[in-house]
């Protein structure tokens, strides 16, 4: 994790106060530093999502406290570390910063591999990105099926993946699941790092929209995405999240009060 950094608890998951710059420079140095028989590094980029996965659950709480690097994800970090005294905290996208990994990705001739999402998608990502980063190479794009992968399937997955040699290993397949995949294979990729980025495969893509910016700078682009994938986020946004932030609010009054806080992964 880069260090001198202020961080904030959330929830019982510690969270960094980042921006682009930060996060572009640390994936660099993995990449540049990295050497044959190297540990895999582990990248968790999530918002509300994934602190509130972390908080019921104790083992994706030690996932995301091992990664080697927690990027938060929208305006809700921002705004509950703001509350909690971290002013530095900003508000992140993912696709911000993998937008403005790709661009030195472009300069340097870093190399990807695309794990997740549909065959359409990684398609369109590939004719995408081949077109606006042109020294940025992929090296590798696969979808696996929509079903529990067997052992041997798992084996193959990892050996194309190293055969391929990328400087990225970006997966999409959901959170947390993407990044249970990445803690439970990290020992095994011959990767210097491995990023959980769900839904910015869609982006990447094109397949989904960006809101406009006025629309950010408010905070409410998880309403438009709402708004543009119903069926999808309903859940999550709407059931998810008001729970997320009542439990919040109680952390709130607890440290404010000085009260014991509530165990870890016990949400």
């Amino acid at each position: 994790m880069p260090v001198n950094h202020p961080t904030t608890i959330i929830l019982g998951s510690e969270i960094p106060a980042l921006d682009i710059p930060d996060i572009v420079s640390f994936m660099g140095q993995m990449v540049d530093s990295y050497s044959a028989g190297q540990p895999c590094r582990q990248i968790v980029n999530t918002g509300f999502h994934g602190l509130w996965e972390a908080a019921r659950s104790a083992e994706i709480q030690e996932i995301y406290r091992s990664a080697d690097l927690w990027i938060p994800d929208g305006i809700s970090c921002k705004l509950i570390a703001n509350l909690k005294g971290c002013k530095e905290a900003k508000r992140l996208a993912g696709i911000d910063f993998v937008r403005a990994f790709l661009e030195t990705a472009n300069d340097k001739g870093y190399k990807s591999f695309f794990y997740g999402g549909t065959e359409e998608t990684l398609k369109q990502i590939v004719v995408n990105l081949d077109r606006q980063y042109p020294g940025h190479r992929i090296v590798g794009a696969f979808s696996p099926p929509f079903r529990p992968l067997s052992s041997g399937e798992e084996d193959e997955i990892i050996r194309m993946i190293n055969t391929a040699k990328p400087d990225v290993l970006w997966v999409a397949l959901g959170c947390p699941k993407q990044d249970i995949w990445i803690y439970k294979h990290k020992d095994r990729l011959q990767v210097p790092m491995a990023a959980g980025i769900g839904a910015i495969f869609n982006f990447l893509a094109g397949t989904v929209k960006r809101s406009p910016e006025w629309v950010a700078r408010i905070g409410a682009e998880w309403l438009w995405r709402l708004l543009k994938e119903p069926g999808r986020l309903w859940r999550r946004d709407l059931i998810e999240g008001p729970r997320f932030l009542w439990h919040v609010a109680r952390e709130l009054i607890q440290e404010k009060s000085g009260a014991k806080p509530m165990p870890k992964g016990k949400a």
